[in-house]
């Protein structure tokens, strides 16, 4: 199972990571970025959502209302 983690850096920005879990360990974990600005974050967890799309090839959510016009 994956999943989007946002987490606090020291740097007082938000970073993104899609974790991948197999029972209740995490087992992998890559790192996407760090935003500080609204509309960075939610560049960085589209992106995220479209690592986790990729692998298993059809998409968990459609996030298709959140694009910016």
């Amino acid at each position: 199972m994956a999943y989007i983690r946002k987490y606090k850096t020291t740097s007082g920005a938000t970073g993104v990571q899609v974790c991948y879990k197999e029972g209740n360990r995490v087992v992998k974990t890559v790192q996407v970025g760090s935003a500080s600005s609204e509309a960075a974050l939610f560049r960085l967890v589209k992106k995220a959502q479209g690592i986790i799309d990729a692998e298993k090839g059809t998409p968990m959510f459609n996030l298709d209302r959140y694009n910016q016009k």
